[in-house]
This record gives C-alpha cells, sequence and structure tokens, in this order.
C-alpha cells in the first residue's frame, strides 16, 4: 500500500492535471490507479517516490510484463510514471526523471470489432423496443441513434447537456478529451429521434420541478450520484439490446458503434482526416487504424471490379 507522502504526491498530480491540463475525470481516474499501483509496489521493496531510480521504474514495467499485463495498459503506466516525475521535477521535489529515457513497450494494434449495416440497422431497430415503458423506448432509441450518428465516446454521450440539442439543431457541440471541443453533424433519423426524446424528457422534469426536485442539465438526466445515465449502465444496456436484435452481444459495444461510424463512412469515401476531426482524435495515426479493417473489403471489390480480374490466365 503507498504511504502518505506518495499518496501526497498522487494527489497533488491529479489535481495539477485537472487544473493545468483539464485532463478528463476518466483520465485523471486512469493515472490515479496506474500511480497507487506503481506506489504500492514500491512501497513493498522498501522504496518510495523520492529513492526510486530508473532501474526500479524498469523492475516494475518488468513485473507487469510478468504479470500478463498488455503492451496498451504498460505503456499507459509509464506514461503516468514519466508525467508524475516530470510533474515532481518543476515543483522541485526531485532533481530528475528516472523514466524519461525508458523506452515504453508499444502497443498491440487491435483492430476494432466491425459491425456491418445491416447489423446496425437491426440494433437500431431492437432499440424502439427496448425498455419497460414507452418513454424508455424512446429514450433508448435517442441513445443510439446519436451514438451512430455522431461517433460520439460514450462518456461524451452520456454527459451530453441537453441545450446541445435545443432548437433542432443540424450539428452539435460535443465536449471531449481534455475539453476539446468539436462540431458533429446530426442525421435526419438522429433528430428525429432526439426531439421525441425531448418532448417525454421535458414532460418528465416539469412533474419533477412541481414536485420540488431541480431540473437536470444533462439530456439524458438519472437520479444517481452523477446526475447522467452512467456509462456502466449504457453498456448493459446496450448488450441487452444487441441480444434483442439478434446480434452476438460479444461484438458489440458503445465503442464498437462509434468504430462503425468511423468505418461506414470511410468505406462511402469520407476523408480520412475528416473522420479524425468528427472522432475528436488528436493525432491521424489513431484514425488510421481503421483503414485496415476495410483492407478485405477492398480487395473484394478489386477483384469483382477490375476488368482483368477475371481472366483465366490472371488467376
Amino acid at each position: 500500500m503507498a504511504n502518505a507522502p506518495m499518496q501526497r504526491w498522487i494527489s497533488a498530480f491529479l489535481d495539477a492535471q485537472a487544473a493545468e491540463r483539464d485532463a478528463a475525470r476518466n483520465t485523471r481516474l486512469a493515472y490515479g490507479r496506474d500511480l497507487l499501483d506503481f506506489a504500492g509496489w514500491l512501497a513493498h521493496r522498501g522504496q518510495d517516490f523520492v529513492t526510486a531510480d530508473q532501474a526500479a521504474v524498469e523492475d516494475y514495467l518488468i513485473s507487469c510484463d510478468a504479470q500478463g499485463l498488455s503492451k496498451a495498459t504498460r505503456a499507459r503506466r509509464l506514461s503516468a510514471i514519466r508525467q508524475l516525475y516530470r510533474f515532481a521535477h518543476e515543483e522541485g521535489w526531485r532533481a530528475d526523471n528516472p523514466a524519461l529515457r525508458l523506452k515504453g513497450p508499444g502497443q498491440d494494434q487491435r483492430l476494432p470489432q466491425v459491425l456491418s449495416h445491416e447489423e446496425v440497422d437491426r440494433l437500431l431497430d431492437a432499440a424502439r423496443d427496448k425498455g419497460r415503458s414507452i418513454e424508455d423506448q424512446i429514450r433508448n432509441c435517442a441513445l443510439l441513434e446519436l451514438l451512430y450518428a455522431t461517433g460520439m465516446r460514450v462518456s461524451e454521450l452520456v454527459e451530453l447537456p441537453v441545450a446541445a440539442v435545443r432548437g433542432d439543431p443540424r450539428m452539435i457541440l460535443v465536449r471531449g478529451k481534455g475539453g476539446k471541443e468539436r462540431m458533429v453533424p446530426l442525421s435526419a433519423p438522429a433528430r428525429v429521434a432526439v426531439a421525441d426524446w425531448l418532448t417525454r424528457r421535458d414532460r418528465a422534469e416539469e412533474l419533477d420541478r412541481k414536485a420540488g426536485r431541480p431540473a437536470s442539465k444533462y439530456l439524458f438526466p438519472s437520479r444517481g450520484v452523477d446526475g447522467h445515465l452512467t456509462r456502466n449502465h449504457f453498456y448493459v444496456l446496450i448488450k441487452q439490446i444487441a441480444v434483442l436484435a439478434g446480434v452476438s452481444p460479444g461484438k458489440v459495444t458503445p465503442h464498437t458503434l462509434r468504430h462503425a461510424f468511423a468505418t461506414h463512412l470511410l468505406a462511402g469515401g469520407a476523408d480520412l482526416r475528416v473522420i479524425q476531426t468528427l472522432l475528436g482524435h488528436a493525432d491521424l495515426a489513431t484514425t488510421e487504424i481503421y483503414t485496415h479493417v476495410l483492407d478485405d473489403h477492398l480487395k473484394s471489390l478489386v477483384l469483382e471490379n477490375h476488368p482483368l480480374a477475371k481472366r483465366p490466365d490472371r488467376e
């Protein structure tokens, strides 16, 4: 377990991330978990953030590898440690950064699960029938239509303010990672679904107001601690919708609909940089992974349509 001085380092670092870099809450939570794990590992060996050197950080990463942690997880942990020590150096707590010269393990390139157009259509249809009440069904329809129409991250979707969709906009403002904002267009089906949900939502909120309950700023409000539908709730919901749609729930998550949005746009001829902007990716390399999932599709197009592809002497 991390000792008190190391916990204070972590708290100060996370506060700085929030204040100076406007880091998203989920990013700070991930940093916190990673740094607490590193601190616990050091404490078990009689070390702390002050005494740890480059060899200690290397040994920690080796132990993470021995535990079977993925390359992506190990790379993220090294990044958190490196940023913590950069902050400590700026604060004058350390004269050096022991993680600065370490090379990360890289990341496993995992191709995203691909949903076909037909599977997405079935999910959207099923969402209209999923729910214990007509209000739930209309809400669920709006959730999936919005997610597929915009490619939003699930956290962006559940935290979307109701003000963003007032007035039947053709485009909405989305606040993404690090507080970065971007405009994304709404499809006609998504606008209809959102308008239907707004009518039901506002009617329920008027009843809440009369009962003395405060109005919610979120499009998808909840009486839970967060004040909005949680990511976990939506994760479970989309699995249930997949079962109802006859689509394998193992290949359906909120993120696979984001993947479907990007992949279907790319297959339709959209420019990669446009997709990068719509997804809110800081680096084009992150968006380029979608080009790989189209390889088989493009290969079949060539084999089926190239004038020389079907000549026997070319086989």
